[in-house]
């Protein structure tokens, strides 16, 4: 008689429940600074064009650090680049809440806090990345990943509600404050300052295989960069996706950026709580995606290309539906959408992504992806802010969304973008 050993669960791993842990306080708390800078900077400034240029501020370090960032997580050990970019965004927070708790908060000091932050992400989101494969055994890395992916859209689901709760409740003015919501916003910032102080401690008592075998340099950090380009470059379907992404960035990333404060300021009832309930249910959408896009990608069997394209095409025309959007739950109903589709095609896109590149060059490949939605859409920010001096917001709104619906039917004719997922994949060489 044989008796049947059951796995053991992940959670049963002291590094990965570390991890997760300290991830998931520091996730929630992100939403908290989200939802609070492009607040902070309408209030001071009143200008859409200055919240396009923070956020662009944001994004060229992050844009020219982030494949430097992941050249240097496939030398060194995660744990370190990690421990040291979320400790700078740590202070760096800290220092933002106080300032704007004491009224001293000047636009020029959000522009140098800003850079200060895009520069430790830069290093922060590939060391994220790559950390997970050291802490868990392979056949654990999809349920490890689902339950850190999952988490994530759970914090986008209830974090901004909160943190627009917490920024309304501190709307009155505090005594010597001429900034309006500066005691919710503050607080709000402490909220994000804290939640780094959880994610410090767990990595701090996290060991990992490369602190005590650090692998050997070869070659000098941009010859590593190069050498993760050219893998790219080299791999079809690879390469077709990352230039999708790119230009889909640069065209729509910007535009919803600095267009869902401006329209949650000037066309919604509720103030910072309607910005907060627009994002909760994109989250909330992109939450219930993640459990869905097993189920998609099995039905579509092989054809994850063209569902990534039909549903690109589909989340368009619901932005572009955005124009004519006037009340808070009806935005939020079209967001809710928008994020359950765009949940699907990530994880299916990450999780192709993983299963076809070689381990050695997860990091850089991370950092490439990360570059195309994290680097250049804030870049499309500061444009789309310049934009809305001389276009109205209904018709940014659906120039992105069509725009958007325009270039995925496009790319549909594209044979290398169509081939994704169709042959077994492997790792490339």
């Amino acid at each position: 008689m044989t008796s049947t050993v059951r796995p053991k669960s992940v959670l049963a791993n002291h590094n990965f429940r570390l991890l997760f842990g300290g991830s998931t306080i520091s996730m929630l708390g992100d939403q908290f600074t989200l939802l609070a800078l492009p607040w902070l900077v309408l209030k001071l400034t009143g200008n859409p064009a200055a919240l396009g240029l923070v956020l662009a501020t944001m994004a060229l370090p992050r844009a020219l650090f982030m494949l430097i960032g992941g050249a240097m997580v496939d030398r060194l050990s995660p744990r370190h680049v990690l421990l040291a970019a979320r400790g700078a965004n740590a202070l760096l927070v800290a220092l933002l809440a106080v300032l704007v708790l004491l009224g001293d908060i000047q636009m020029w000091l959000v522009y140098a806090i800003a850079l200060g932050i895009g520069l430790s992400t830069a290093f922060a989101y590939p060391a994220g990345s790559a950390i997970l494969p050291q802490l868990v055994p392979r056949d654990q890395l999809q349920s490890a990943n689902a339950l850190v992916m999952g988490m994530r859209q759970l914090s986008m689901f209830v974090g901004p509600a909160l943190a627009g709760v917490v920024i309304s409740l501190g709307a009155h003015r505090t005594h010597g404050q001429s900034l309006q919501d500066a005691h919710g916003l503050g607080l709000a910032f402490s909220i994000d300052a804290i939640s780094f102080a959880f994610s410090l401690g767990s990595l701090f008592f996290i060991r990992i295989h490369s602190d005590f075998q650090p692998k050997p340099a070869v070659g000098s950090v941009l010859s590593n960069v190069a050498s993760g380009v050219r893998m790219i470059w080299a791999d079809l379907p690879l390469r077709a996706f990352i230039l999708y992404a790119a230009v889909v960035s640069v065209f729509v990333g910007g535009p919803i950026q600095v267009g869902l404060p401006v329209l949650a300021d000037t066309r919604m009832d509720l103030g910072a709580a309607s910005l907060g309930i627009l994002m909760t249910a994109n989250g909330g959408g992109m939450l219930l995606g993640s459990f869905l896009s097993g189920i998609a990608s099995r039905y579509v069997r092989g054809r994850l290309g063209l569902m990534v394209l039909t549903i690109d095409s589909v989340v368009g025309v619901a932005l572009a539906l955005l124009a004519l959007a006037h009340s808070t739950w009806t935005g939020a109903a079209l967001l809710a959408g928008t994020g359950m589709l765009a949940g699907m095609a990530q994880i299916a896109i990450i999780s192709w992504i993983q299963r076809r590149v070689a381990p050695e060059m997860m990091g850089r490949t991370m950092s490439v992806l990360m570059f195309t939605f994290m680097g250049l859409g804030p870049i499309s920010a500061a444009i789309a802010g310049s934009l809305l001096k001389v276009i109205s917001l209904p018709s940014l709104f659906a120039g992105a969304g069509l725009l958007l619906t325009t270039i995925a039917l496009l790319c549909m004719t594209n044979p290398a973008l169509r081939s994704i997922g169709a042959a077994p994949t492997t790792h490339s060489t």
